[in-house]
């Protein structure tokens, strides 16, 4: 087998394009939680605290000095990152603990009772007529 063959094999199998498929969505999901932190949860927040826009704040470490840009410590970015991820994980969170439950229901449900198979068909009218007999 080929390596082409091969890896057409590998990258056409169900998991992996499922996954690929998931990391696209990920990524998709990750720029509208970041815009959703960034543009619509940390204004207000930050008013609430007093006018801090969280991406502003750091802490100087070294300053200026002649063509050589301050050294900043950027932790109000960071902060924006962290409740990113909060909320990134929270949402799939929900969304697995939502396919957790109806993979439970559908165990809960009452499996149907096999169908007989044909000899047990025959073995019954046996027993019916045997018992019409008596």
């Amino acid at each position: 087998m080929s390596m082409m063959s091969e890896f057409r094999d590998f990258a056409m199998r169900g998991n992996v394009v499922d996954m690929a498929v998931g990391i696209v969505i990920g990524g998709a999901f990750g720029k509208i939680v970041s815009s959703f932190v960034n543009d619509i949860l940390m204004p207000p927040l930050g008013m609430a605290i007093g006018g801090v826009d969280f991406s502003q704040l750091s802490m100087v470490l070294k300053q200026a000095a002649g063509e050589a840009e301050a050294v900043t410590l950027n932790y109000g970015s960071f902060i924006q990152t962290v409740v990113d991820f909060v909320i990134i994980a929270f949402a799939i969170f929900m969304v697995i603990k939502a396919m957790n439950s109806m993979k439970k229901k559908e165990e809960e449900k009452p499996a149907e009772p096999p169908k007989p198979t044909a000899e047990e068909n025959l073995l019954s009218e046996i027993r019916d007529l045997l018992k019409d007999r008596a």
